[in-house]
């Protein structure tokens, strides 16, 4: 062994003074986080966290790092279970700790309730944030997550209206709808067609918003404009359609000038002219269902008197059966075609009138719907007066089951 120099600087362990400085410091330095981290798992096993001290998220998340180290195997064979939490604890519920916050909130929803409160779901139109607002100035501690569960204890919900109310009920309602049926019926077994006719909502021509929502790339939708001012050079389209029944088709009639009985006879006649005389080639009958109101309402004189041109063009008897009023709904070409037409051209500015064709013809479904489309150019006169001798000259029988909504209109000889 050397004999280390009296002078030299170096240490017993070989390192020079400088190096023996430095490992002091770095122990100096380290010392206090070592004695904390043993601290800390002291403290973490024996599940001594203060409360005040220590948020019940920090706790929870050294549980779990602990957890994790036991299932490693670092946890020793000795060391004694780790208690956990005594089923029931934790801070108690508000309604458990406040017992008037059910009342309270009750009470200040009453005068907001919508709807009949014998219903299991009722609805209120306030906020959650100023219904919890109104419970902390009464003394309550609540946020409006828990006003949210205070209202689904309480059987509320949110909800958003629903078209229920039909108006006047009429009395024969339902026995004219099967008469409708039993007829439609009729005309079926007999190989004769049966069309449901109603005009769509009108519709602004132009980049106007449109109901419903289509994908685009995100942050990118499409720009349309804030007011919905009526284009004076473009007007509006008013899609008239002829749903057949039996053969699951639709025809649609856009017009661009008024809605009025002649144009809408005039599209039944386009129809009868485009698919309807190939279809029934030996049909002497028609079957037309209509609402009770617009164009096609059955007071209109215009709308009669426009059947018997066009049952005098086509020799066709034509048969016409009303729904009571307040059931448009009903109609079968609501359900059956306007409705995959809106669903079609949700999200879809209406830019063009060109547009609306290629968008309503474009229209079908899995249940096999086709529908044609075609624009009406024509302008139509509005405030057409029919004389009475002009009514007189239309031969229509009523039937004997509510004439005012079922009539039959014959063909005036052969033209």
């Amino acid at each position: 062994m050397t004999d280390v120099p009296a002078n030299s600087n170096t240490t017993l362990l070989g390192r020079t003074a400088a190096q023996e400085s430095r490992w002091r410091v770095a122990a100096r330095t380290a010392l206090p986080f070592l004695v904390v981290g043993l601290l800390w798992e002291i403290v973490a096993r024996a599940g001594l966290f203060p409360p005040k001290l220590f948020p019940a998220r920090k706790r929870k998340e050294a549980g779990e790092w602990c957890r994790m180290r036991d299932a490693a195997g670092c946890r020793s064979p000795s060391a004694p279970p780790r208690p956990g939490r005594s089923p029931g604890s934790g801070r108690r519920p508000s309604t458990a700790t406040e017992t008037p916050l059910l009342d309270d909130l009750r009470r200040i929803i009453e005068p907001a309730i919508r709807g009949d409160p014998m219903r299991p779901l009722l609805w209120v139109s306030k906020s959650h944030a100023k219904l919890a607002s109104a419970l902390r100035s009464m003394g309550h501690r609540v946020s409006p997550n828990t006003v949210r569960k205070l209202l689904q204890q309480l059987g509320f919900h949110r909800q958003v209206n629903r078209k229920a109310e039909e108006g006047s009920r009429h009395a024969d309602r339902d026995a004219q709808f099967e008469h409708i049926n039993v007829r439609a019926i009729e005309f079926q077994s007999a190989g004769q067609p049966v069309i449901s006719v109603d005009t769509k909502k009108k519709e602004l021509i132009g980049n106007y918003r449109n109901g419903g929502s289509d994908y685009q790339p995100e942050g990118k939708p499409v720009r349309v404009n804030v007011h919905d001012f009526v284009d004076k050079e473009l007007g509006k389209a008013i899609p008239y359609g002829v749903y057949d029944v039996f053969t699951n088709t639709g025809w649609v009639s856009v017009g661009i000038d008024h809605d009025t009985a002649e144009f809408a006879v005039n599209a039944i006649r386009r129809w009868w002219e485009r698919y309807g005389r190939a279809r029934y080639p030996g049909a002497t009958r028609i079957l037309i269902t209509a609402d009770c109101g617009g164009s096609n309402g059955p007071r209109i004189r215009l709308w009669k008197f426009a059947l018997q041109q066009f049952a005098d063009e086509t020799g066709l008897t034509i048969s016409v059966c009303h729904y009571p009023p307040g059931t448009s709904k009903w109609n079968k070409i609501e359900h059956r075609l306007f409705c995959h037409i809106t669903q079609n051209w949700r999200g879809r500015p209406l830019v063009s009138r060109l547009a609306i064709v290629e968008l309503i013809a474009a229209t079908s479904t899995s249940a096999g719907l086709k529908v044609d489309c075609e624009l009406d150019m024509r302008t139509y006169a509005i405030g057409v007066l029919v004389s009475d001798a002009q009514m007189a000259s239309v031969h229509v029988s009523g039937n004997k089951f509510h004439p005012e909504w079922n009539y039959t209109i014959n063909p005036r000889g052969n033209i």
